[in-house]
């Protein structure tokens, strides 16, 4: 299976929005790893603790600190900068935070989005842009079908919703401005990623590890729910795929899936409680159930067309994905340092066949 070639990388001017984040933090690591020349652009760590804090990840790449709502914050902080390529990151990620606030969670992920692609606009020597969304993009009927590429963008759900419509926006951005001049923009869809390091409220694994380390039991809304689970490292070595791909490729794809491998056992929201738990020592989870809430009960997707086009799927199964998340938080709590736990997380995924 293909993995992100450090060759590739090593020199490469790279733009990573979001390197403040979980995924972006992990990105910029292995970026840096791999030699690239990364600028970060993202807002302060909104997380206490935070891996961007833990890892030292601002030492690693150029950490700029901007708002993408801000398109004169945007432009300035990007003034006379040249990069070779974008891997677009920034987002409010929560589903829960965008119902709480709808009207924010559209303008970071919808004009932030909008404000990034106008500053790249006409830059010289850029080779491809790659924007992230969410595999929440799809018109989701609950029929627990895995989605494909070509089936309807839609959102019930604001956070949904504002996912769907940055699919939208890069699309037509793309066909207007950066088609003429030869520059591939696509999407990336990913499912629900986990790993070690992600802090956020209402996420699962952070729930899961703060309750833990409390001795009390995590809330569950919907333990019967499942989701496309796949391991931080899986996620970014798709994107760092896809992104070498159409730098390589004009002609490639300009959307993919990224989610787990086919023929993986479907893990619910209540069996990777389970798991975690158990692995923490921690209390057996509680269920409230929440009748207002707008989430999907069920949520696949398809990566078939990626594995065809780039050769390149997930490696670790749900359970790998959880008991490595896992770890790394133990270990972390124990003392072992962030940064070395990312990096040996990180090789450790190279080296699988």
């Amino acid at each position: 299976m293909t993995r992100p070639d450090p060759a590739f990388w090593a020199g490469k001017r790279v733009l990573l929005t979001g390197h403040t984040g979980f995924k972006g933090g992990w990105t910029a690591i292995w970026l840096a790893a791999m030699g690239a020349k990364v600028t970060g652009l993202a807002l302060a760590p909104d997380q206490d603790p935070a891996l961007f804090d833990l890892a030292g990840v601002g030492g690693l790449v150029d950490s700029r600190i901007a708002d993408l709502r801000d398109a004169t914050d945007v432009a300035q902080t990007l003034m006379a900068a040249e990069f070779d390529l974008v891997l677009h990151m920034a987002a409010q990620p929560i589903v829960r935070t965008a119902i709480a606030d709808p009207v924010a969670t559209f303008a970071a992920n919808i004009m932030g989005t909008a404000h990034l692609l106008q500053a790249l606009r006409d830059r010289p020597g850029l080779a491809a842009v790659l924007v992230v969304t969410s595999d929440k993009v799809y018109a989701n009927a609950e029929t627990g079908r895995p989605f494909t590429e070509g089936d309807s963008l839609g959102g019930k759900d604001p956070y949904s919703a504002s996912k769907a419509a940055t699919e939208i926006v890069t699309a037509s951005m793309a066909r207007s401005y950066f088609d003429r001049a030869g520059v591939p923009v696509a999407t990336a869809r990913g499912g629900n990623v986990i790993g070690g390091g992600d802090f956020s409220r209402d996420r699962i694994v952070a729930d899961i590890v703060r309750a833990a380390a409390a001795d009390e039991a995590v809330v569950l809304r919907h333990p019967e729910a499942t989701r496309p689970w796949q391991h931080v490292v899986d996620c970014a070595a798709g994107y760092l795929v896809f992104l070498e791909r159409l730098a390589k490729d004009p002609a490639s794809p300009r959307a993919l899936n990224f989610g787990p491998a086919p023929g993986g056992a479907e893990v619910t929201v209540g069996e990777l409680a389970s798991r975690a738990t158990a692995a923490l020592g921690g209390r057996p989870w509680r269920h409230e159930p929440d009748p207002a809430s707008l989430e999907a009960r069920a949520l696949g997707i398809d990566a078939g067309l990626t594995r065809k086009v780039l050769g390149f799927e997930s490696r670790l199964a749900a359970p790998e994905a959880i008991d490595w998340s896992m770890e790394w938080y133990r270990r972390q709590a124990a003392g072992e340092p962030a940064l070395a736990l990312c990096r040996e997380q990180i090789a450790r995924y190279e080296a699988l066949p």
